[in-house]
Formats: structure tokens, sequence, C-alpha cells
């Protein structure tokens, strides 16, 4: 399994679509700081990354004093950092004052309609929460607006017609509509990773950019194929065919941490999420994630989490109460 899909198999993604929206010329939306409703959109969650989908027409979408980003139809813009942004039908338009964010979010999706009457812009929005260690792997490099157009790929029509077909069936009386559209909203932003990944830019770094070149690829895969394994940086090296040094530059450059960092960054979260999902004791969890004990265990995880594993699944199983 390569990095990528072990990360996002590990990892706790939760995601839903909240709004389907109709506009027509002339609009302008705003979109809070993604922080500021978290607890509306997920109670509990550490992080939340909003999106947007663009199902037909166009607009633009202004980030801060940065310069006003054409969208069209297939695009898809996620937003790293959570900033506050402008969804419009052309740029310099004040934001609509409408209904209060928790009455938008009262229902979902929550049909919007409303503008000028001109031309129609569709728009789907929906979030992805994870915790913030995900968030710092996955979205480490990236800009503060991440646009792609699945249109391009051969997934984008089949996400497209399947996002169009949940909606609908999210306004039927047929059980399970929502819980289609939270694991289409998932599998779209992870399209949008993929898509981006495959995108050519020289300059770019963060995890993403590691995963995508050849020789940090090669030892990322290695480290998320047996993380249990003692790795040392020569053997890494062999297995991505360069030089020890070659490989632990390029490795700090792009990642941000040296492998070995970054190997016990993967271990806890692997600890992690087998202490969320599981019941396994604790010796076997330090076990299959490379530690000898589960002291030296209990002494990393309480580093990276700031409390002991015991505790720290204790106070996971008390927010999964809370959110039921």
């Amino acid at each position: 399994m390569d990095a990528l899909s072990e990360t996002l198999r590990v990892v706790n993604l939760v995601g839903a679509i909240f709004i389907n929206a109709r506009f027509t010329a002339p609009w302008c939306y705003q979109s809070p700081r993604a922080e500021s409703v978290a607890k509306l959109l997920e109670p509990g969650a550490e992080r939340v990354i909003i999106f947007h989908m663009v199902a037909e027409g166009e607009c633009f979408v202004e980030l801060g004093n940065e310069e006003p980003v054409r969208l069209i139809a297939g695009d898809v813009v996620i937003f790293p950092e959570g900033d506050a942004h402008l969804m419009s039908s052309q740029p310099g338009l004040s934001p609509s004052s409408g209904a209060r964010l928790e009455q938008v979010l009262a229902r979902r999706p929550r049909q919007l309609s409303y503008g000028g009457g001109g031309a129609t812009t569709r728009l789907v929005c929906g979030y992805l929460a994870c915790d913030t260690r995900l968030a710092r792997l996955l979205l480490a490099g990236l800009p503060k607006l991440v646009r792609v157009n699945v249109r391009g790929s051969n997934a984008g029509t089949w996400l497209e017609a399947s996002v169009r077909y949940a909606l609908t069936e999210a306004r039927s009386p047929r059980p399970g509509g929502e819980g289609v559209l939270a694991k289409l909203a998932e599998v779209l932003f992870i399209e949008v990773l993929r898509l981006y990944m495959n995108e050519v830019d020289e300059g770019r770094t963060g995890w993403l950019a590691g995963v995508s070149d050849r020789i940090v690829g090669a030892a990322l895969h290695c480290l998320h194929k047996d993380p249990s394994y003692s790795w040392t940086l020569e053997e890494l090296a062999r297995a991505a065919n360069t030089s020890r040094s070659v490989l632990a530059e390029r490795f700090q450059n792009l990642v941000g941490d040296s492998p070995m960092q970054y190997l016990t960054h993967w271990r806890m979260l692997l600890a992690a999420s087998l202490l969320r999902r599981s019941n396994v004791p604790l010796a076997r969890i330090a076990e299959q994630v490379g530690y000898q004990t589960d002291t030296a265990f209990s002494r990393a995880f309480r580093r990276e989490f700031g409390m002991p594993p015991v505790a720290w699944r204790r106070n996971q199983s008390s927010l999964a109460v809370a959110r039921s």
C-alpha cells in the first residue's frame, strides 16, 4: 500500500457536504474562518478544512488581499489554513447579509438560493474534520488556496454525478442520504489531493511533495510499509537508490523532519489510531509500532500527545460518546 493510502487508512477523517447552493448574478457569499465554525460543523473536531466544488457556471474566490481567482465548473478549492474568504459572481461585491450560520446549518445539506437573477452558479460546500497532527502532516507546504479541476480526471465525472445523485437522495425520505454525502466528501477531498500531487511544480515542499518525489517517496514507502522495523538511514538510502547524505538532505527539505523523526511521528499516529479504534492492550500496541517495552512507548506517546496513552484513549472514548 502506498504512503498516501496508508495514511488515509489510519487517520480519523470525518466529512460532510453541508451546503448545496444556487446563486444568480450578482451575488457574494462570505465564508468565515474554519476554526470559528468548527464547533457547528463537527463538535469535538480539532481541525476543520473547508472546500467548495463549482458544479455549474463560474465564480471568483477572494482570499485576503490576494488577487481574485476565477473558478469554472469542475473546479474544487480547499483552504488548508482555514482562511476566511469571499465567493462571488464578480470581484469587489459586498457579501449579502443572510440567515445566521446556526440556522443555515440546522439542516444538512442546506439548500441555498439567492442572487440578482443573472447567470447561474451552483456550488457544493463541504468539510473534512481531522486532528491537528494529520492536518500538519497532509497539508504542510500547501498554499493558502489549493485549486484543481476534477473534470480532467477519470474519477471526476463519477464524483460529480455521484454528488448530484446523493444531494437528490438527501432530500428524499429514504434513509442513508447524509451518510452517502459524508463518504463522498472524503472521496472528493482525497481526489483533490491526488490530482494536486500530479501537478508538476519544482518549488513545492511538504509531505505530499515528499510522497511524489522519487527519492523521498521511496523512503516514505518503506517507513509506512513496515513501521515496526528498526530502520536505519543507510537501509532507507539503499531502498531509495541514493546516498545517506542525499536522502537526509532531501527528506528534511521536503518533509521538514529527518527520516528517523518522521518514523517516530508516524508510529505515534498509528498508535493513536489503534487506541481510538480498538481495545488492544498497550503492550501489543507498543510492539506493533516498533517499541520493545510499553514504558518506552508510553514515554514517546506522551511527548507527542501531551498525555499517557491510557489517558488519551479514555479521552477519545469520552469525545466519541459526546458526539453520538
